[in-house]
């Protein structure tokens, strides 16, 4: 069995606010709140999408808050999804901090035949994080696609 060491608790409190904003990202993607994803990120946030995950450049880059709209509604396009967040590294660095969290996305569609198939993405995300007045959020997150499957789904 491992052994733990103490942490102060600035530092647990920090470590959880991180993986409490990891979470509510997901919570906000299939809720569909656009809004309250994008108030995740600094005002000057880089996101950059990997649909290839061994690929040397990002499929797509948006740089600013508000270039991220058109992506998180873009979730819309399906009937249902969810985010099933997994495990997560992070270095701490005062007010700065690194991460990568796991997360297996599940996303419901109906064609137009009207079946249905499910989309499962397994993802990781590559994060850097700024502490700003009190509050911990999203400065870059890079979504890494590790691999897709699709398939016909019964309800």
């Amino acid at each position: 069995m491992s052994s733990y060491t103490s942490i102060p608790p600035q530092e647990a409190a920090d470590r959880l606010a991180i993986r409490e904003l990891i979470d509510a990202y997901a919570h906000c993607a299939d809720r569909r709140d656009g809004k309250g994803q994008m108030a995740l990120f600094t005002e000057d946030t880089r996101f950059l999408v990997y649909m290839d995950a061994t690929a040397a450049e990002p499929t797509q880059e948006l740089h600013g808050r508000e270039a991220l709209a058109p992506v998180f509604d873009n979730l819309n396009t399906y009937r249902a999804t969810t985010h099933f967040n997994g495990q997560s590294t992070v270095s701490l660095d005062g007010d700065r901090a690194s991460g990568e969290s796991y997360c297996l996305a599940q996303h419901i569609s109906f064609g137009a035949d009207a079946e249905r198939t499910i989309m499962i993405a397994s993802i990781r995300y590559l994060d850097e994080f700024v502490k700003q007045d009190g509050a911990w959020f999203f400065a870059e997150r890079r979504l890494m696609v590790d691999w897709t499957e699709t398939r016909p789904c019964t309800p």
